[in-house]
């Protein structure tokens, strides 16, 4: 019978969820999703001096937004540093680990030294083979993991392939510091082992780390899990993902507009791929998705595909679907109590019957809203400045002559205003556009809007007209 998968995000809780962490995520529930599997979560919360729970939060709530769905309850990491401690104390007693008695101003000369004569900086295991009796009196020791010196350590990784370290080149590592504190390398490997971890996708930054951490496995006869190393993902220029680029948060990307569904499929094509597919659903995803297709070279972040998967994205969802999200986004807004109390409770309705002209023109939900806020402006409306130039004294001209027109509409309808609006232009030899346009900055504040006679029904009547009636004669 074949074991059962279980994959693992470990994040550690010193900033927000970020855009790399968060496929990390994904390829981690993936996998776990198309093997029958597991996904757990580990909350790496060891460096307490820069763990916070508002990280915590801030991770736990990017994920589900996300819809990335863990199992089980979160393990906290720091809660587990007695076991740590236990493992640690195992390996001393059976030759495996040593305590070192070193201070920071010997470890520093060593270092020093190190870079004098052209060698990697570590430890030099000064203390590897001492005998007890000669630790200093009232220091308290480290205990550090005695490292094969002899030899090599050899990751089969699932992505990079087959990747050799000399083990000269990797130094005894710090178990547990001289305070008792267990170090990330070791609690690292309790947990995987004590959690059942079967495959740790992560990070190529952590390839290095991954060969101590075998290292540590075999040590305690324990079994080494399948190792997946993902490239890094870089910003559009090559260079490693900076803010500029896109390495923000999660609830950055939420809070620009962006779709859960749109982010996952942008997240998953950053390094992984299926033929030429470009729009993937989630159950497609996690029918095809395998660590075999994942590519060695790091991905390019690229704004203006990410913009433009969340327009199809929008574009197929229904509008009450798209109402619920924006229902969920407008509180967390910079502005989102101002823009609730303008929408109001029966803003809501007006805004989905808006919908169908909205979303074809916008690419993210804030663009979206951005591209509504006419449907909710006071009278009289505040034009922009290729509004101002519609209506200029023609343009006043136009709308002076339609108003009786469009007030006799019956019933409020865009089809019977869209005959009316076609008619007027008609008999007065006017272009359709040059009737259209004034209306559209009247009604909108702007030049550019959904379709006019959409706007008009949504607007009512008597807000229409009303707005019509305020460019006609504005008051200076």
């Amino acid at each position: 019978m074949a074991e059962t998968v279980i994959t693992r995000f470990a994040p550690s809780p010193t900033g927000y969820l970020h855009i790399g962490g968060a496929r990390t995520a994904l390829f981690n529930w993936l996998y776990a999703k198309a093997k029958g599997g597991k996904m757990l979560l580990r909350i790496e919360d060891t460096d307490q001096a820069r763990s916070t729970e508002g990280a915590i939060l801030a991770i736990l709530d990017g994920l589900r937004w996300l819809e990335l769905h863990w199992d089980g309850e979160p393990v906290y990491q720091l809660s587990r540093a007695e076991r740590h401690r236990q493992i640690a104390e195992t390996l001393l007693a059976e030759g495996k680990a040593y305590r070192c008695y070193a201070t920071p101003e010997e470890l520093q000369a060593m270092r020093d030294r190190a870079r004098a004569e052209g060698r990697a900086p570590g430890y030099d295991g000064t203390w590897r083979d001492r005998a007890h009796s000669e630790a200093p009196a009232g220091r308290a020791p480290a205990i550090r993991f005695k490292a094969p010196r002899e030899g090599e350590t050899v990751i089969e990784d699932r992505v990079q392939g087959r990747v050799v370290f000399a083990n000269k080149d990797l130094d005894d590592l710090v178990l547990l510091r001289s305070d008792g504190s267990p170090t990330y390398m070791l609690s690292v490997v309790v947990d995987d082992h004590d959690m059942g971890i079967t495959h740790v996708i992560r990070g190529d930054d952590h390839l290095t780390n991954a060969a101590r951490q075998t290292q540590i496995f075999k040590a305690l006869g324990w079994e080494t899990p399948v190792y997946a190393h993902v490239p890094l993902i870089h910003g559009p220029d090559g260079a490693k993902l900076s803010k500029r680029h896109g390495a923000l948060g999660v609830e950055a990307y939420r809070e620009m507009g962006y779709l859960p569904a749109a982010l996952r499929n942008y997240l998953v094509r950053l390094g992984w791929s299926h033929g030429d597919a470009e729009i993937i659903s989630t159950e497609e995803m996690i029918a095809w998705f395998d660590l075999d297709a994942i590519g060695r070279s790091a991905a390019r972040f690229d704004f203006a595909k990410l913009e433009n998967l969340n327009g199809h994205y929008l574009r197929a969802m229904s509008d009450p679907e798209i109402v619920g999200h924006l229902k969920a986004l407008v509180p967390d807004l910079p502005d989102g109590g101002a823009l609730a109390e303008r929408i109001g409770p029966d803003g809501w309705h007006k805004l989905e019957r808006a919908m169908p002209g909205l979303k074809e023109r916008a690419k993210t939900l804030v663009e979206l809203l951005d591209n509504a806020a006419f449907l909710f402006a006071k009278r009289p409306l505040q034009l922009d400045e290729s509004a101002t130039k519609l209506l200029d004294s023609a343009g006043r001209e136009t709308l002076a002559d339609m108003l009786p027109k469009l007030a006799a509409v019956e019933p409020w309808t865009a089809e019977v205003l869209e005959a009316c609006v076609r008619g007027f232009a008609e008999e007065t030899g006017r272009k359709l556009g040059k009737v259209a346009q004034p209306v559209r900055a009247a009604l909108t504040g702007q030049s550019t809007s959904p379709g006019i006679f959409d706007v008009l029904e949504v607007l009512g009547r008597d807000e229409a007209l009303g707005r019509i009636s305020d460019q006609i004669s504005p008051v200076s």
